[in-house]
C-alpha cells in the first residue's frame, strides 16, 4: 500500500531521526510530518476534515506524551473517525513493555493495526509500509 501522508505522533527528538533514517536507509519513500504531542496531531486532522482535506494515510503514535497523551489521542480520534472518508491506519510504537499498555491497545482493535515496541527496526518499517 501507497501512503502519502504519515503522521508521526512522538514527543522523542531521537526517535524522529530514527524514523527519517530508517525511511531513507530503506528507500520508503515517504516524507513523515511529526508531533510532538496528540493535541497538535488531532487538531491538524480535524483542521483537514472541516476543510475538506484528506487526512493523513498511517500514524505511528507513541503513548507517553505530554499534553495529549497517545490513549487521549484514540478517544479524541474515536469521536471523529465516522467523519473522515477514508481508513487512517494507526500502530502504537512506544517503549512500554507493559502488558496492561498492550491489553489496552488491544481495547482499541478498531483504531489500532499492531503494537510495535521502541526502538523499531528496518524490519518493522518494511512490515508496515508493505501492508
Amino acid at each position: 500500500m501507497k501512503f502519502n501522508e504519515v503522521y508521526v505522533v512522538d514527543d522523542d527528538k531521537v526517535f524522529h531521526f530514527i524514523i527519517k533514517k530508517l525511511l531513507m536507509n530503506n528507500n520508503i519513500d515517504v516524507k513523515p510530518d511529526f508531533f510532538e504531542n496528540g493535541l497538535l496531531a488531532i487538531d491538524r486532522i480535524k483542521n483537514k476534515l472541516e476543510n475538506g482535506e484528506n487526512p493523513p494515510d498511517l500514524i505511528l503514535l507513541d503513548i507517553n506524551m505530554p499534553i495529549l497523551d497517545g490513549w487521549q489521542f484514540l478517544e479524541e480520534f474515536k469521536q471523529i473517525k465516522d467523519k473522515l472518508k477514508k481508513e487512517i491506519i494507526i500502530y502504537i510504537v512506544s517503549s512500554s513493555d507493559d502488558k496492561a499498555d498492550k491489553n489496552k491497545a488491544k481495547s482499541f482493535e478498531d483504531e489500532v493495526q499492531n503494537y510495535y515496541l521502541k526502538p523499531m527496526t528496518a524490519e518493522d518499517l518494511k512490515t508496515i509500509f508493505s501492508v
